[in-house]
């Protein structure tokens, strides 16, 4: 449905199972033109070590057409917004995903996921918050959208949360998909891949799409340009590898 997928875990994410070179080949069976690999920062017990993130700087850009983004999953860390993901880490990567993950930090209340999540925005090296919808840690639903709206950060909507993860989270990611309407935020779709077979895979996505009648025009994953323009009006730098994508 759409050619780019931004949120996916390689087996340097010991609880994921494909290589880049998986994921690569899937694309290009798929028609995904651009993709992120976003692995788990540093602060969950099985992922990479932050050498893996600063390296990813000998990554080609393009392998057979496909574009490859260099990417994380960082984890939100506390009330004030700290995310495990800082120094050199920052300046090799080209997309920062963050949100909760209970192992970092443990579910307390709305008004500390909200506060936190808030403040992960407002310090302005995130470019999209990763499953916002898990009922695990409700959060203030039109404050986030509306926070996400004004620092410019995409909310995502995760396939896997309707599958096999994050049980029960369909009615708020629908109520987020309606409250980034709304707000006249982003959003970013995320298939959230721990195997290469998912790749690219938001049919459970677009179901929420159709069912709140969401723009076009502020999905992210539309194609290739939107997003790397997204991510160069967060000040990012031109990736010149991608221009042609």
């Amino acid at each position: 449905m759409y050619p780019v997928d931004l949120h996916m875990h390689t087996v340097a994410s010991t609880h994921a199972y494909s290589t880049l070179h998986d994921y690569i080949a899937t694309a290009q069976s798929r028609g995904i033109k651009l993709f992120a690999i976003t692995d788990h920062g540093p602060d969950m017990a099985d992922a990479p070590h932050y050498w893996h993130f600063v390296n990813m700087r000998i990554w080609p850009r393009v392998v057979d057409g496909v574009g490859i983004l260099r990417g994380i999953e960082a984890n939100i860390k506390n009330t004030d917004g700290e995310i495990d993901c800082t120094g050199p880490m920052l300046d090799a990567l080209d997309l920062i995903v963050a949100g909760f993950h209970e192992p970092v930090f443990p579910p307390r209340d709305e008004e500390s996921h909200t506060r936190a999540m808030i403040a992960a925005m407002a310090a302005g090296e995130v470019h999209i918050i990763s499953h916002p919808g898990n009922p695990k840690f409700p959060i203030d639903i039109p404050a986030i959208a509306q926070a996400a709206a004004k620092y410019q950060v995409a909310l995502e909507l995760n396939n896997s949360s309707f599958t096999h993860s994050r049980k029960g989270s369909a009615p708020n990611c629908r109520a987020i998909a309606e409250a980034v309407r709304d707000a006249g935020g982003w959003l970013a779709l995320g298939s959230d891949s721990h195997t290469a077979f998912t790749l690219g895979d938001f049919t459970e996505c677009r179901k929420i799409l159709d069912e709140v009648n969401f723009p076009e025009e502020r999905i992210l994953n539309v194609s290739p340009r939107r997003l790397l323009d997204f991510l160069e009006s967060r000040g990012r730098a031109p990736i010149p590898e991608l221009a042609e994508l």
